[in-house]
């Protein structure tokens, strides 16, 4: 077999098409996006596509799994919070062809609006999380995902971390193994979640998972590494190299399905290391299930539950090591590049107008949240995609027309899309007389320039219908649209003022293209 230097997210691209995989969806989003970007571009094996949000990706790909098809589903972990709805449906449904959800968490909030772990949402759901620790298990255990979810009847949940997502390997490239669909079989039962086939499935699905429980124990997927016992270490995903790099001669246990975890497993290793430690990122989540067993570990009070671990953290947290000194002299004096949107950009010249304005704007998740950085500081409320919409009727209804007559809501066509319609409906169901702009630069700008049903063509480069944001804001309910060109200041500024003081909703479209899209 050939070797090739892939990042994380390209390796389980690989990993998918290889494993005979038949359709993928996502919505873009760091640090998963290059995922479905690669099999569009090199494995044109697999029908993919960016869907208008996560939650309806997921449930594509669940369809595509119900009649047959190996699919894969990709997004964030804060993506995974609008899939959930049917994340806890289909684990009690379970599958028919192969169904594999990757979950890339952000240790770090370095694209993120939390640093959420998602091993908890696997638990939660009673679905299988496996947690490769470099590109090159990346790929395998996306294979694997497959195998076991067609095996134990069950969604099968991959997670990765940013590192792992963007970091390079040497990676085995093997072939695509033709999966036939597999037949599709009327059973209502298993696919209907009525609340009487819901409680036979859930007995169903406490089943499997101590066939797993098994399964972890048995497989390879967690393995022990046994050297010097004085000291043994539990450890996941990319903190397993770094306690590999700072602690050579510690014995290790390397946990590769993260859930079920292999209770005889971690038995074994505790009871024969005469001091335990748990090296994981973020929550204590291992940490706490070896201390429900009984055994002393040492782990979050050593290991910062905070921000992305480094070999230098760990170093210090484990040996004592302090990673100041081993800087060079000028690390510490390198200037500051804080994010600042283009020059040009047309989102620009709205916060240019909303600070002269001195309005309260209500923000939302896309390039322009650099709205709330100098120069502009023009952004008052941040939270989830689609919220700024919700928050602004949330605004008036607690503090009436005066707040109304002094506020905005600022959203991006993307996000529109995916989480912007509903709150959009519910302001004018509801009574509100709010503006909201809607910021068309006529891409998905913020994660790389992604097609959207805006932008009439697909993930694959095809043409395709393309959404016309004025009418949907008009289906909605709003009578008052505006379409401008943001350039035109002058003119935006008129007509925000004439918008902000009308005594029902508005919608105002300012529509350039991003200074970036050729």
């Amino acid at each position: 077999m050939s070797r090739e230097l892939m990042l994380g997210n390209e390796a389980i691209a690989r990993g998918a098409w290889e494993a005979g995989c038949h359709v993928a969806a996502a919505y873009p989003g760091t640090p998963s996006t290059e995922i479905l970007e690669t099999i569009a571009r090199d494995y044109r094996d697999i029908k993919a596509q960016w869907s208008p949000n996560e939650k309806v990706a997921f449930e594509v790909v669940a369809g595509a799994s119900v009649a047959g098809a190996r699919s894969l589903a990709a997004m964030k972990h804060v993506g995974l919070n609008v899939a959930a709805d049917p994340l806890f449906t289909f684990s009690y449904t379970g599958v028919n062809g192969g169904m594999v959800i990757i979950n890339a968490d952000d240790p770090g909030a370095w694209s993120s609006q939390n640093e959420q772990d998602n091993r908890h949402m696997a638990r939660a759901a009673k679905i299988p999380m496996l947690e490769p620790s470099g590109p090159a298990e990346a790929k395998e255990f996306t294979k694997l995902a497959f195998e076991l979810s067609e095996k134990y009847d069950r969604p099968v949940m991959v997670r990765i971390t940013t590192r792992i997502a963007h970091s390079q390997e040497p990676v085995e490239i093997g072939e695509r193994v033709e999966v036939p669909l597999k037949d599709f079989v009327r059973n209502p039962k298993k696919y209907v979640m009525i609340p009487a086939h819901a409680r036979l499935r859930h007995v169903f699905v406490e089943e499997q998972i101590l066939k797993l429980k098994e399964y972890s124990t048995t497989s390879g997927l967690n393995r022990i590494e046994w050297r010097n016992k004085k000291r043994g270490i539990i450890t996941n995903g990319v903190a397993y190299q770094y306690v590999r790099e700072v602690c050579p001669d510690d014995s290790v246990l390397k946990i590769g399905m993260v859930w079920p975890l292999p209770d005889e497993m971690i038995k074994e290793f505790a009871s024969q290391v005469e001091e335990l430690y748990v090296v994981e990122e973020l929550d204590s989540f291992i940490e706490d299930y070896v201390k429900s067993l009984g055994f002393k570990v040492k782990g979050k009070e050593v290991v910062p539950g905070c921000g992305e671990l480094t070999p230098e953290i760990v170093d210090k947290a484990l040996n004592g090591k302090d990673p100041e000194k081993a800087l060079p002299e000028y690390a510490g004096a390198l200037p500051g590049r804080p994010p600042g949107l283009c020059k040009g950009c047309p989102h620009a010249f709205v916060f240019n107008v909303l600070k002269k304005l001195d309005v309260v704007v209500n923000g939302d998740i896309g390039c322009y949240t650099l709205g709330v950085l100098p120069p502009y500081s023009s952004m008052h409320s941040q939270g989830c995609m689609g919220a700024s919409i919700g928050m602004h009727l949330g605004f008036e209804k607690a503090r009436g027309d005066e707040m109304s007559r002094n506020s905005v809501a600022v959203i991006g066509d993307s996000t529109f899309i995916h989480s912007g319609i509903t709150p959009l409906i519910d302001m004018v169901y509801n009574k509100g007389t709010g503006t909201v702009i809607i910021m068309d630069n006529r891409v998905t700008a913020m994660t790389g320039h992604q097609e959207n049903p805006a932008t009439g063509k697909t993930l694959m480069g095809e043409e395709t219908y393309e959404l016309d944001l004025e009418m949907m804001v008009k289906a909605c309910g709003v009578k008052r649209t505006v379409v401008i060109d943001p350039k035109n200041m002058e003119e935006l500024e008129k007509v925000l003022k004439e918008e902000i003081a009308a005594p029902e909703p508005s919608v105002i479209i300012t529509k350039r293209k991003c200074i970036l899209k050729k």
